[in-house]
């Protein structure tokens, strides 16, 4: 079997009986704790309850909300030598009919054998029955014991629908090589200790970062796991800290909003509320990090015994698996300040020790895991120095030898094995910079303007909803290319108080990148257009602008 299979079958054969590690689920009304031989166990079920249906090579996609249910049905899956795919999740904002044309597109691209459904999906039943799609409930799907299918290190694991995976779906094809490669990487450089590290996550499933680092990782290398859903985060945020202080977590990962919202409810929160002493590793990555939202969490959360140097920046993207590089452990957030011209006009990231307005800081975000390979080029393939900005490229075990896309398979790297990411930076000491997307960035006057400097702009504004603010070109190519803020507040609908908060905001970004917005356009809280694991739509951000 393959070298992932290997690992995750020995951890759960080592972890039953007294001292077992294992997953919590059900917090907080109904916790129940499986050990990771009983999950297993179930598993194993689940693949002789797969055996007539499902061969190895083919696609089973998961739609289903409990992890008590995704956890031993994907092993299953892995287990009957499939490929798992999660679906994006409805949510109660999500027109069902454009989702379901989605999902359906979805499922025709990767080529689903079967679809097993969980609460609260279960009523989804008719609509795949209507369009002749094969499926089970999870809560059925039982069967003999089965063994492990025969797989090679370049079958199939996981199909991770990326961000944004609707209209135009596409899919990143993970290996269990690339697996096994980024989970190796990962429990290196944060120096996971399977006996002792406690995971605690509401991370999606169906994004990489809950799916790999919170539920595969840990379930493979037998080490202890709390999961509870987004759904639970979203009505409780301070419910994060709670199951980390009750199960004594040390480990967690969230993208930079999370940590903002929490670190302001933390700071409201009663002396000896939480213990967060045992957290030694809380990862901040898949989007782009504020370092002074990142310190306000760490600095609310050191009055309940955080310490301020437990917080990991990174960089990592479904691509490469999951993570591509974590900060140095134990040195907490390191930000490099550069100037902004030299940055803007010259492309050069020139260090600079006077904390300006028009300074730019960037969070380091450590060296590349083990087996991975960053590189910095310019748009003729040239490679270029420290702090000479360009485009980012990786190459590694890790790195996904292609998309799936509804057009076909789509390889992703070149020649010489190299993946381009599609974001721009520069190294510094060997530590990866991220200045933001290469198709985002906004030209004016033949300067780079990258869409983070404006949104901390106007998210430093009193009455806009931090973290929900976002920078969006306009007219590219047509004419002298503009720029619009479309950000969210409560003060949406109420005219007099919109045009005063776009004054604001307008006068805080030219202090900040010296041009102005065309627009400033106020939305009610939640009216910015996201993904399902909640990062901005761009496009049809842009859409909300009049006249575009």
């Amino acid at each position: 079997m393959s070298r992932f299979l290997d690992t995750l079958v020995a951890s759960a054969r080592r972890n039953s009986g007294a001292g077992a590690r294992g997953l919590t689920t059900g917090e907080p009304d109904s916790p129940v704790r499986r050990t990771w031989a009983e999950v297993h166990d179930v598993a194993r079920r689940m693949a002789g309850g797969l055996r007539d249906e499902v061969r190895p090579g083919d696609a089973v996609a998961v739609l289903a909300a409990d992890p008590a249910l995704i956890a031993p049905a994907v092993q299953g899956a892995w287990l009957s030598g499939a490929s798992v795919t999660m679906l994006h999740q409805p949510t109660p904002r999500t027109d069902l009919a454009h989702w379901a044309e989605d999902t359906l597109r979805v499922l025709r691209m990767i080529g689903a054998r079967l679809v097993l459904l969980g609460p609260p999906f279960d009523g989804l039943s008719g609509l795949l029955a209507e369009n002749s799609i094969e499926h089970r409930a999870l809560s059925e799907l039982d069967g003999p014991p089965a063994g492990t299918a025969e797989v090679g290190e370049d079958a199939t694991a996981l199909l991770q629908l990326t961000s944004g995976s609707t209209a135009d779906p596409k899919a990143v094809r993970i290996t269990h090589g690339n697996l096994h490669s980024n989970m190796l990487g990962m429990v290196s450089a944060a120096e996971l200790d399977a006996e002792r590290d406690v995971a605690v996550s509401w991370l999606p499933l169906f994004h990489d970062m809950g799916m790999v680092g919170c539920l595969t990782v840990p379930m493979a290398i037998g080490m202890e796991a709390v999961k509870v859903t987004p759904a639970d985060f979203i009505a409780r945020p301070l419910l994060w800290p709670e199951l980390i202080s009750r199960h004594g977590g040390t480990v967690t990962a969230a993208p930079n909003f999370a940590y903002a919202i929490v670190g302001r409810r933390l700071a409201r929160a009663d002396d000896g509320e939480f213990d967060l002493s045992t957290l030694r590793f809380t990862l901040n990555g898949a989007e782009p990090i504020d370092p002074a939202a990142a310190r306000a969490f760490t600095e609310a959360g050191a009055r309940f015994g955080l310490n301020p140097n437990c917080m990991v920046c990174a960089f990592g993207m479904a691509e490469s698996t999951l993570a591509v590089s974590f900060a140095p452990l134990g040195r907490g957030i390191e930000v490099d300040t550069v100037e902004a011209d030299a940055l803007e006009q010259r492309r050069e990231a020139v260090p600079t020790g006077q904390e300006t307005e028009r300074a730019r800081r960037f969070a380091l975000l450590g060296r590349p895991l083990p087996g991975l390979e960053v590189g910095v080029v310019d748009d003729a393939g040239t490679e270029l120095g420290e702090r000479e900005v360009g485009r980012l490229r990786i190459r590694g075990d890790a790195v996904t030898p292609g998309y799936l896309t509804v057009q076909g398979p789509l390889a992703t790297k070149d020649a010489d094995g190299w993946l381009d990411t599609g974001d721009e930076g520069y190294l510094v000491g060997g530590q990866v910079v991220i200045c933001g997307r290469r198709k985002d960035v906004i030209i004016m006057g033949g300067r780079n303007i990258y869409p983070v400097d404006i949104e901390r702009a106007a998210c430093e504004v009193d009455g806009v909803r931090a973290g929900n603010a976002a920078a969006v070109r306009l007219e590219a190519g047509t004419r002298r290319e503009r720029f619009a803020v479309v950000l969210e507040s409560r003060v949406a609908g109420e005219p007099e108080a919109e045009k005063e908060l776009g004054r604001e905001v307008a006068a805080r970004v030219v202090d900040a990148v010296g041009v102005r917005p065309s627009a400033v356009i106020v939305l009610k809280p939640g009216g910015l257009p996201k993904t399902p694991s909640g990062k901005l739509r761009r496009a049809a951000t842009a859409a909300l602008v009049p006249g575009e």
